[in-house]
């Protein structure tokens, strides 16, 4: 996996065409940054680095745009930097002009018009300063939060229609859409909602263009495989992520309680996440 040039598109189309997804993993520091990036070298797969609001608010946000393109660049892997979650044009303004490689305009809880509308303008602003940055958009609500959930979310459950989603695509231009199919933020304490795998497969042939899979931290080996056999070229992964990080740290912290180095004992937080990382991978890539 050494094409300084392939583009992210080319990736998503080969994923798509032998039945496997690309990993989406979120980061909220450096740590995260390792786990993901050595845990896809070590399976020598395309992986995808996402940054939500908060999380690029906290890392920096020109900052993980630098530190991505500039390890793609001298070591030739094929790590990309995804904004999720991004909730006004102002906000996806600011990561296309840092340079990034997708971005996700969620305009989820707006009236379907104002999100149709915007997430226009949000693809005509990116594609006039970037023609090969990816635009993807959400219609459908699955629940805003990544953590672990007590139950299903209030105004989760209305899945998105085969209908809508083309009426969607058509209207705003986007690249990739990220769909309603029974997926959720988060981890349900009680086990996740099972995914409708059909409805995946109506959308994904109304609307001709990449899926992605929101939410997908808890979901089953076998919904996963399902949803992308249906179309889905793309998976979520951070509440797994979350969890996996803090209890490493906390392992590390009680096995070494006298040790005062982040570096050492971060370490423990850094290998369990790259641990879920690969697991993962494998699972996307059937391997």
């Amino acid at each position: 996996m050494n094409n300084k040039n392939k583009l992210l598109r080319e990736y998503i189309k080969e994923a798509q065409l032998g039945k496997k997804a690309i990993g989406h993993f979120n980061i909220s520091n450096i740590e995260g940054f390792w786990a993901v990036v050595l845990g896809a070298k070590n399976l020598n797969l395309p992986v995808i680095i996402g940054v939500s609001e908060g999380e690029r608010d906290f890392i920096g946000v020109k900052e993980i745009a630098v530190i991505v393109k500039n390890y793609r660049e001298y070591t030739g892997q094929a790590v990309f930097l995804n904004a999720d979650h991004t909730y006004s044009f102002d906000r996806v303004k600011e990561v296309v002009d840092a340079g990034y490689d997708s971005v996700i305009f969620d305009g989820t809880e707006l009236p379907l018009e104002e999100n149709i509308s915007i997430t226009k303008k949000c693809v005509e602003y990116a594609k006039s300063v970037n023609p090969e940055i990816l635009v993807e958009a959400e219609i459908g609500f699955i629940g805003k939060s990544s953590k672990l959930l007590d139950a299903v979310p209030d105004g989760v459950g209305r899945m998105t229609t085969p209908e809508e989603a083309k009426d969607f695509v058509i209207s705003t231009g986007v690249d990739m859409l990220a769909p309603a199919v029974g997926n959720v933020h988060g981890m349900v304490k009680g086990g996740e909602p099972a995914l409708n795998i059909p409805r995946i497969k109506e959308i994904s042939e109304a609307t001709n263009i990449p899926l992605v899979l929101h939410g997908a931290s808890g979901n089953s080996a076998d919904d996963i495989k399902g949803s992308i056999n249906s179309g889905v070229a793309i998976v979520h992964i951070n509440t797994e992520l979350r969890v996996a990080y803090k209890n490493g740290l906390m392992i590390s912290i009680q096995e070494n309680p006298d040790e005062i180095s982040p570096y050492k004992y971060l370490k423990g937080a850094r290998i369990a996440m790259q641990k879920v990382v690969e697991e993962k991978l494998k699972l996307f890539n059937n391997l």
